[in-house]
């Protein structure tokens, strides 16, 4: 699939042009100057054709800060990675010299290239490119990101370098893709984990506490198996969360809780698990996702065995309501253990995706009956009918009885941890949803 980057300067609506053509919101938007720092990939098409769209942080030619020096960086990759380029300027600012240093750049890569002016609301307003003439363009795209004016006929002419015609989706690859989530408090190493297990600087690190912004899309393949990884911003309590563009970071992490299907919730073994890794772990529970915890900066117990003990003891203490979750130590910044992570997710995926025959699980059931039989209710003994799998992501077991309001949940625990042994559902969450009899039970 091809890849478009769209590239620019700060603030000159890239990432509105980027969430028009993909059709989404996922790149975050404002007015604040240098909001997006990394790349965020989407698939977009136009004219029956598919493509890979890429967002990318604003280009600052002067070294003003870490931030700028970063976002720099992942601009040249997207560069290097990108079949087309698309450059975004800004009508109503005009032609600025960091236009002509990028522009500079981008022409000695050699790629297709092609060059629009934002903030152009309609064709009253096409006078505002003539100064950016003067850079040697021959042929300039007038568009409105915000209002789709001029997007129609720019993605007409980008899509025709795209020689074969987009294919169908191959449902069955969409949907063994498995998405990750990275999630965790600010500065426990998240985008230095994905950036491990890419391979590359995927992600701008730094020790700066919120250096992530926006929820950053990555997808690859590794061992014949499609992954989707997201990073996110760090989530504070809600005590501590004052800025608007924190909050809307927040809102956006916790967004790609819904969209995954395994999230990994980052503990610094420095620090130690604290509440709100609890309230992080919380949310995930809400949406039924898979979980794993993942234990960042491991390598602080290297000399010290005991601590390391006493360490994952309370750890699995304090989340012992999701007691199925597994537990991987290591360190994302020396690589030491973090080969443990992509094997751990595809195994917890495999759980979490799991169906059981409905013979397989009746009988199951009436083991579990047999072994601890059923309390008494108004007088009468509790009775399972029949037991169907309803859904899978997370496996759900609809059990059929007499009076499922009734059931107390020490006997839903019981059934709960009789089929998790059963059907080997030890690392996922797993649903029971007790419903009354059918009329046809009721005739039998």
């Amino acid at each position: 699939m091809a890849i478009i980057a769209i590239v620019g300067r700060p603030n000159v609506g890239k990432s509105t042009l980027f969430n028009r053509i993909s059709k989404s919101s996922r790149a975050l938007v404002d007015d604040l100057p240098g909001l997006t720092r990394d790349r965020n990939y989407a698939r977009a098409s136009w004219d029956e054709k598919s493509f890979t769209i890429v967002d990318t942080g604003g280009f600052v030619s002067s070294d003003i800060s870490i931030f700028d020096k970063g976002a720099r960086e992942q601009i040249f990759h997207a560069v290097e990675q990108a079949d087309i380029l698309l450059f975004v300027a800004d009508g109503r600012a005009g032609l600025h010299s960091e236009d002509s240093t990028l522009f500079d750049i981008l022409r000695r890569a050699s790629k297709p290239l092609f060059f629009s002016v934002n903030k152009i609301d309609g064709p009253e307003q096409q006078g505002r490119l003539a100064d950016f003439y003067a850079l040697g363009v021959q042929d300039i795209y007038p568009v409105s990101a915000a209002h789709g004016f001029g997007v129609g006929d720019l993605l007409s002419d980008i899509v025709k370098l795209i020689a074969e015609p987009a294919e169908q989706a191959d449902e069955e690859a969409e949907a063994r893709e498995i998405r990750i989530s990275i999630l965790g408090r600010p500065n426990v190493g998240k985008s230095t984990l994905v950036n491990r297990i890419l391979g590359e600087p995927r992600v701008i690190v730094s020790p700066i506490a919120g250096t992530t912004r926006d929820a950053v899309d990555t997808p690859f393949e590794r061992d014949n198996s499609k992954y989707l990884l997201i990073d996110t911003a760090g989530i504070r309590r809600k005590g501590k969360t004052r800025e608007k563009l924190e909050k809307i970071s927040i809102i956006k992490a916790l967004q790609s809780i819904d969209k995954s299907h395994v999230c990994i919730l980052l503990v610094d073994a420095a620090e130690g698990p604290a509440d709100q890794d609890l309230h992080i772990a919380g949310y995930i529970q809400d949406r039924s996702r898979a979980f794993i915890i993942g234990v960042n900066k491991w390598d602080v117990f290297d000399s010290n065995p005991k601590s390391r003990k006493d360490f994952l003891e309370d750890l699995k203490w304090r989340f012992r309501f999701m007691p199925f979750a597994p537990i991987l130590a290591f360190s994302a910044l020396t690589g030491k253990g973090t080969q443990k992570v992509l094997p751990a997710v595809r195994e917890v995926f495999a759980q979490y995706n799991s169906r059981i025959s409905t013979g397989i699980l009746n009988r199951a059931l009436r083991e579990s009956v047999g072994i601890h039989e059923p309390p008494m209710v108004r007088g009468r003994r509790l009775k399972f009918f029949y037991a169907t799998q309803a859904a899978t992501r997370p496996p759900t077991f609809v059990l059929f009885c007499n009076y499922p309001e009734s059931i107390h949940f020490s006997y839903e625990r019981f059934l709960v941890n009789r089929f998790r042994e059963s059907f080997g559902l030890d690392k996922t969450p797993l649903k029971l949803v007790f419903r009354g009899r059918s009329q046809r039970d009721q005739k039998d």
